[in-house]
C-alpha cells in the first residue's frame, strides 16, 4: 500500500504570541540570568580554554552570520551571541533531494515537513546551552493575576542541551558544538523519518553534514540522512536529502487580523486569557505577508492612493523548469497584482528567474520562496507556506510542482472542452495551449501562498445559461468569481455557443479577498469595523459567497468541480459534450502504430466524468444550504435545498446513473480496447459490466447513505417558520427509486443483465446498510466501495478542512432510516415473492436468489 504524504496540507505550528498593542505572550517575560559573560571569565575551567576559541579559527573555517558557524574538519559549531539568547527562532526543515523509492511515495525536492519555534538559554553555572520550545498558542496581559497560572500552565520543553565548548575572546559569545541535532543522532532539531511516516531511526554511520551557511537572520545546514527500510523483504537503504533554516523571528510579531468564516483564508488558533474574562477567548488569526506602505507613503496610501509596499513578496521560478513553461508560471503569479491593487498597492507581487544578482540564491533557503519543479510521475501541484505561529505572518512560499501536473491539465481539457474547442483534442497540446493551463494552475496556487483557501461555492454564483453566453463569459473572463474553486472548464457551453472564455480566472470574489486581508490601517483606526464594513457591503451579492471545502457535502453549492447554480441542468449540457466526446476517443486519440493506451485513458477519463455529474446531482437530495450567519444580517444558517430540486435530482440520476447509459458502457470503443487506468502495479483494465456495476453500486450506496435519510428526515420535521412547505421526503425517494428499478418485474418482463444488475444493487445495498446500524462497529464507518474520479490538484487542502459538521451518528438504530429501509426491503420481498414465476429463467433465479438474501437479511436483523 503506498504512504501517503502528510505533507500535503501543511499547517504550521499554531497562532500568535505577542499583540503589538494590548494582551502580549507571557513567554516575552522569560527570567533574566544575574549571571553575565565577567562570571565566564573567572571561571578557572574557562579561563583554561579561552586559547579553543582563537584555536577552533585557526583550525577551521569561520562562516559570518546570524550564528557565525565554525567548521573544523567534520566538526560544526555555532558562534552565538549573547543578545541572541531568550530571541524566538523558527526552525524550518524541508526534503532537498529524495531517492526513486521515496519519489514513488508521493515526496519530493521542497516539501517542508517541520517547523518548530525554540529558544536558546545560556546556563553559566552549568556551563551549557538548553534549547527549549513551546506552542506559542497562548496570551495574557502582562498585569493581570492569571498570568502567572497562565505561565505554569502553557511552558516551555527542553528539546536539547550542548555543552559551551568554549567563549569568543571579547565574551559577548558562546560556542557549542551542533553535530549531533543535523547528522541524525537527535531528532530533536530534525525528525525527519517520523514526519514522512517512515519511522525507523537514522544510520549515523551512513549519514552526515553535507554544506552550511550563515546569513545574517538565519543559517541554513543540509545534511544526508540515511535509513534502513523493510518492508516484507530485504533491507533498503534510503538517503535522504534535508535541509534545515533556522530563522531568527522579529522581537514584535506582525499585527495579527482576526479571521472572518464569511471569508475563507488559513488560520493559527490563539488562545486568550484575562482577569476580566467570564471565559477564555479562543480567536483565528489569518495567514498573510507583511505588506504595508513605506513610512513616507502612508498618508497618501490612506487617502486611497496606489503605492508600493515596504517589501513585496518575491516568487523565484526553480531554474530546472522547462524553459517553455516559464513564462506561463510567472504570468500566472502576476496575475494577482489586480487583486493588491484592490487593497492600495501597486507592483506587490514579483515572479522572476534568479539572475546572477542573486548570488545567495538556494532554493532551500527560506529566505527564497521558490516554486520548485518536481521531476516526478505525480499529477498534482499545491501551494503551502512557512508561518509565523505567533502572528500568521506568512514567511515564506513553497509552491511544489510536479512534472506530470500536465497529465490531469490535459485530460480536463480534452473531456470538459474538446467539444469546442479543436485545440484541445489531440494527444499532445501545443505549447500556448498547454501553456495558458499551467498559468491557471499557477495562479490557483500561488492563491494559496497568499493564505486563500478553496472557495468551492464560487461558481454557484453564476446561472448555468449565462455559461453558454459568449458574452457573458467574456465580460467575466473565467468559469467562476474565484480561481480558488474547483471550477475547471466550460463544460457546460455547447458547439453553437461559440464561447471562447473557458478558462477559469481571477474573479470579483479573490480580489474582495485580498482587500480584506491585505488592506493596511494604521493603528488608531478602526481595523475590525472597517473590515465587517467590508464584508457588509457584499454580503447579499452571490458573486462574493464563500463556501468552504467539505469532507461529505452537506452543501451542494460548495462542491469539487462543478459549474453554474443548477446541477441537474449543468450536467445534462455536460452529458451532451461527453457523448460527443465518446463519439470521437478513436479519432482524437489516433496515433498511427500505437497502442490503443491514449484511447483507453481518454475512454476512463470521460466515464469519471459521467460519475462526477452523477455526484454533483445526488448531492443536492438531502442538501442543506450552510450560511455563515451573524446576529443582524436577517440570515437563515440551515435552509434545505428545495423540494422541487431534489426530485428534479432524482429523476436525474434515475435517468442518467441508476439505468446504464448504453452509449458510455457499450459503444465501438471496446471493440479495440477497455477503459484503462494506471496503478502502481501498471495499467489495469475494466470489463464494462464490472465498472458500471460498482459505480452504479457506489450512487446507489451514496444516494441511500444513512446521513443523507436523516437530513431528509429532519427537514420533514423541521420546517421554516411554521409553515407547511413541501419537503422531499425518504418514502418519496424510495417510492421513485422502486417503480424505476422494478418496472419490469411489474410489468411480468424478463430481465436484461443490466436490469438484474440494478436490482441486485439496490437490495444489497438496503441490505448491508441496514445490517450495519446493529453492529457493534464504529458509527462513522461506510461500506469500502470502489469509486472513479476524475485528478485533482491541492489534493494536500482537502484535509482538515471540513468545518461545518452536522453531527447526525447518534443511536442510528432507533432512528426512521431503519423503519425505511426496512420497510423498503419488506415491499420489494412481497413484489419478488408475486412475481417469482414470471419472466425467463434467468429472471426467475434471480428473483429467487433476490427473495432468499432479503429473507435471511430480515431474519438475522438484531434488535
Amino acid at each position: 500500500m503506498r504512504k501517503k504524504a502528510i505533507l500535503c496540507n501543511v499547517k504550521v505550528i499554531v497562532a500568535l504570541v505577542l499583540f503589538l498593542v494590548g494582551p502580549i505572550s507571557v513567554f516575552s517575560q522569560k527570567n533574566k540570568k544575574k549571571e553575565n559573560d565577567t562570571e565566564i571569565a573567572k571561571d578557572s575551567t574557562f579561563s583554561k580554554k579561552g586559547k579553543k576559541y582563537n584555536d577552533l579559527v585557526k583550525k577551521g573555517t569561520v562562516k559570518k552570520g546570524l550564528f557565525n558557524i565554525i567548521q573544523v574538519k567534520t566538526d560544526v559549531y555555532f558562534e552565538i551571541q549573547d543578545s541572541l539568547f531568550e530571541r524566538e527562532f523558527l526552525i524550518v526543515n524541508k526534503l532537498s533531494q529524495v531517492p526513486f523509492q521515496v519519489n514513488d511515495f508521493g515526496f519530493n525536492k521542497g516539501m517542508n515537513y517541520e517547523n518548530k519555534v525554540i529558544t536558546f538559554y545560556k546556563d553559566t553555572v552549568a556551563k551549557k546551552v538548553w534549547v527549549k520550545s513551546y506552542l506559542p498558542k497562548v496570551s495574557s496581559p502582562k498585569e493581570d493575576a492569571i498570568t502567572a497560572s497562565v505561565k505554569d500552565n502553557f511552558s516551555e520543553s527542553i528539546i536539547e542541551v550542548f555543552d559551551i565548548e568554549t567563549k569568543n575572546n571579547d565574551s559577548t559569545s558562546v560556542v557549542i558544538k551542533v553535530n549531533k541535532i543535523f547528522d541524525g543522532k537527535q531528532k530533536s532539531f530534525n525528525d525527519v523519518l517520523s514526519n514522512i511516516e517512515f519511522g525507523g531511526s537514522v544510520l549515523s554511520n551512513l549519514s552526515y553534514i553535507e554544506s552550511l551557511k550563515a546569513f545574517p537572520k538565519n543559517v541554513v545546514v543540509k545534511s544526508q540522512l540515511t535509513t534502513s527500510v523493510s518492508e516484507g523483504g530485504p533491507a533498503l537503504s534510503v538517503t535522504l536529502g534535508v535541509t534545515s533554516n533556522i530563522v531568527l523571528l522579529d522581537k514584535v510579531p506582525m499585527k495579527p487580523r482576526f479571521s472572518d468564516k464569511r471569508i475563507g483564508f488559513f488560520t493559527e488558533k490563539h488562545w486568550y486569557f484575562a482577569d476580566a474574562q467570564q471565559a477564555m477567548v479562543e480567536k483565528e488569526l489569518i495567514t498573510r505577508w507583511r505588506l504595508e506602505p513605506k513610512k513616507e507613503d502612508e498618508e497618501r496610501y490612506l487617502k486611497g492612493e496606489l503605492v508600493e509596499p515596504k517589501k513585496p513578496i518575491v516568487y523565484y521560478i526553480d531554474p530546472s523548469t522547462p524553459k517553455q513553461w516559464r513564462k506561463y508560471i510567472i504570468d500566472g503569479v502576476h496575475d494577482w497584482q489586480v487583486t493588491f491593487e484592490k487593497a492600495g498597492f501597486k507592483n506587490a507581487i514579483i515572479a522572476k528567474e534568479p539572475t546572477e544578482a542573486d548570488l545567495d540564491f538556494d532554493i532551500d533557503d527560506v529566505r527564497y520562496s521558490v516554486i520548485t519543479y518536481a521531476a516526478s510521475q505525480k499529477s498534482n501541484a499545491m501551494g503551502p507556506s512557512v508561518v509565523d505561529p505567533r502572528s500568521g505572518e506568512i514567511i515564506e512560499a513553497d509552491i511544489i510542482w510536479w512534472h506530470n501536473v500536465m497529465t490531469s491539465l490535459q485530460s480536463w481539457m480534452r473531456i470538459q472542452t474538446g467539444p469546442i474547442d479543436p485545440k484541445a483534442r489531440g494527444n499532445t497540446f501545443s505549447d500556448e495551449h498547454m501553456g495558458e493551463a499551467i498559468r491557471f494552475v499557477s495562479s490557483h496556487e500561488v492563491g494559496h501562498t497568499f493564505g486563500l483557501k478553496h472557495n468551492m461555492g464560487a461558481s454557484f454564483a453564476y446561472d448555468v445559461e449565462s455559461l453558454r453566453s459568449k458574452e457573458f463569459t467574456a465580460k467575466m473572463g473565467g468559469t467562476a468569481p474565484s480561481i480558488m474553486d474547483y471550477a475547471r472548464y466550460n463544460y457546460v457551453a455547447q458547439p453553437e455557443d461559440n464561447v471562447t472564455a473557458i478558462t477559469p480566472k481571477i474573479g470579483e470574489y479573490d480580489k474582495y479577498a485580498i482587500e480584506w486581508g491585505y488592506r493596511w490601517y494604521s493603528n488608531n483606526d478602526n481595523e475590525r469595523l472597517k473590515l465587517n464594513a467590508i464584508i457588509a457591503s457584499h454580503q447579499n451579492d452571490p458573486i462574493y459567497f464563500y463556501g468552504e471545502q467539505q469532507g461529505e457535502v452537506v452543501d451542494p453549492r460548495s462542491q469539487s468541480e462543478d459549474l453554474g447554480n443548477d446541477a441537474v441542468k449543468a450536467s445534462e449540457y455536460g452529458l451532451k459534450n461527453l457523448k460527443r466526446v465518446v463519439d470521437n476517443i478513436l479519432d482524437w486519440t489516433y496515433d498511427k502504430d500505437q497502442s490503443y493506451y491514449e484511447t483507453a485513458k481518454l475512454y476512463i477519463g470521460t466515464i469519471g466524468q459521467w460519475q462526477l455529474y452523477n455526484r454533483h446531482v445526488l448531492n443536492n437530495i438531502g442538501g442543506i444550504y450552510l450560511n455563515v450567519t451573524v446576529h443582524g444580517d436577517n440570515k437563515q444558517s440551515y435552509v434545505p435545498v428545495p423540494a422541487a430540486m431534489q426530485k428534479r435530482a432524482a429523476d436525474y440520476l434515475v435517468k442518467n446513473a441508476i439505468t446504464i447509459p448504453q452509449w458510455l458502457f457499450f459503444n465501438p470503443i471496446l471493440d479495440k480496447t477497455n477503459p484503462l487506468k494506471d496503478s502502481p502495479l501498471g495499467p489495469y483494465e475494466y470489463t464494462p459490466y464490472t465498472l458500471a456495476r460498482e459505480l452504479q453500486c457506489g450512487i446507489l450506496n451514496d444516494l441511500l447513505g444513512d446521513d443523507r435519510l436523516l437530513r431528509m428526515t429532519e427537514n420533514e420535521l423541521y420546517q421554516r417558520n411554521g409553515t407547511k412547505e413541501k419537503v422531499f421526503t425518504v418514502n418519496e425517494l424510495f417510492k421513485k427509486l422502486h417503480q424505476q428499478i422494478f418496472a419490469p418485474t411489474i410489468l411480468n418482463k424478463s430481465l436484461t443483465i443490466l436490469e438484474r444488475m440494478t436490482q441486485k444493487n439496490y437490495v444489497d445495498i438496503l441490505i448491508v446498510s441496514t445490517n450495519k446500524i446493529f453492529e457493534k462497529t464504529d458509527p462513522k464507518k461506510t461500506v469500502d466501495l470502489h469509486t472513479l474520479s476524475m485528478p485533482q490538484l491541492c489534493t494536500y487542502m482537502q484535509d482538515g478542512e471540513m468545518i461545518r459538521n452536522i453531527n447526525q451518528y447518534s443511536l442510528k438504530r432507533v432512528t426512521e432510516v431503519t423503519s425505511d429501509k426496512k420497510g423498503e426491503l419488506g415491499k420489494v420481498l412481497q413484489l419478488l415473492k408475486s412475481k417469482k414465476n414470471t419472466g425467463d429463467e434467468s429472471t426467475q433465479n434471480h428473483y429467487t436468489d433476490l427473495i432468499q438474501r432479503i429473507e435471511k437479511a430480515l431474519s438475522n436483523t438484531t434488535f
